[in-house]
């Protein structure tokens, strides 16, 4: 499989919080992978080659990305609140599956969910840590904003892209203040 109907395609987007790797598939966008410099990249990559038995065919002009960057591009910008781009959900099953498509369906930009409400609303109210883990396996964060899911304590909780990811896309959706620099 190369960069044909069945395959894997990547590019690198400039974002307003550094270099995204994005993945799609025919089905569609499959990964997101913050700080997707050539180190980062490159272990991306073999993951994605792993997990989805193909070769990710560098494809930057490919028409899979056109609406995936249109909408991120308009996201950074203030513009977008709800992404509607086709995802391909095969990185994700069971209850991870579960978690992160009520998160995408059930948390509005501007808002935040606790881990453990979270895991109210899919039937597992004890289930905080497993929601804990869900969001730290998301292929798919900003698009599936598990940026959005904080500790119930008032604490920001992890982030896949770090703290200081985090912090600047709930500032970027109003949630926190801006950085003062």
């Amino acid at each position: 499989m190369d960069g044909d109907e069945r395959g894997v395609q990547w590019c690198v987007v400039e974002s307003g919080i550094g270099p995204l790797l994005l993945a799609a598939t025919a089905t569609g966008l499959v990964h997101v992978a913050f700080h997707a410099r050539p180190a980062v990249r490159d272990q991306a990559l073999a993951r994605l080659r792993a997990r989805l038995g193909a070769e990710p065919v560098r494809a930057p002009g490919s028409a899979r990305f056109a609406e995936p960057v249109r909408q991120l591009t308009a996201y950074f910008a203030g513009g977008l609140r709800e992404f509607s781009v086709d995802l391909d959900w095969s990185l994700s099953s069971g209850f991870n599956r579960e978690v992160l498509k009520e998160l995408a369906a059930g948390v509005p930009y501007g808002t935040v969910v606790g881990y453990g409400t979270l895991a109210g609303r899919v039937g597992q109210p004890g289930a905080a840590q497993a929601v804990g883990a869900a969001m730290g396996s998301n292929p798919l964060p900003v698009v599936v904003p598990c940026h959005r899911v904080v500790e119930s304590g008032g604490g920001l909780g992890g982030f896949g892209g770090g703290a200081e990811t985090k912090r600047r896309l709930l500032a970027l959706e109003g949630i926190l203040p801006q950085p003062l620099f």
